[in-house]
């Protein structure tokens, strides 16, 4: 399952970016980042926005907005780009469930092997005392 986030719900912003680019990264704004609002969603009902807030929190700033930005790239649209792909990814792990675990007990054998193992370690180092 993945999910597509409408551009309409997407609100970009440029910066000027840093690392390599020569002159041209002291001229343009090639940073993207992209802003995303989970209250206004459309594409999330109620529950699923309360699980994207729960596992996105530390991403989710005081508008109730996902901040993604990239800079990878040298030019605008590419980091454009990665920055909604990337958000994409976060939504959909985020709106994953995962299996609850089931508790499951030592087998008989494994139990023997540890107390056999434990039987061989007291050996060893019983014969490693200074006999007496």
């Amino acid at each position: 399952m993945f999910i597509h986030i409408p551009a309409s719900e997407i609100e970009f912003s440029f910066a000027r970016s840093s690392g390599v680019g020569g002159q041209n990264v002291n001229k343009t704004s090639t940073k993207a980042i992209v802003h995303w609002s989970v209250g206004h969603s459309r594409i999330l009902n109620w529950e699923e926005k309360n699980r994207v807030r729960t596992k996105l929190a530390n991403r989710i700033n005081n508008h109730d907005e996902v901040v993604v930005m990239s800079e990878e790239e040298r030019s605008q649209p590419q980091n454009r780009l990665r920055a909604v792909a990337r958000l994409q990814a976060l939504v959909t792990k985020a709106l994953q469930v995962s299996k609850k675990r089931r508790p499951t007990k030592p087998t008989k054998a494994s139990k023997l092997r540890r107390i056999e193992f434990k039987k061989i370690r007291s050996r060893v180092k019983s014969g490693r005392r200074a006999l007496e």
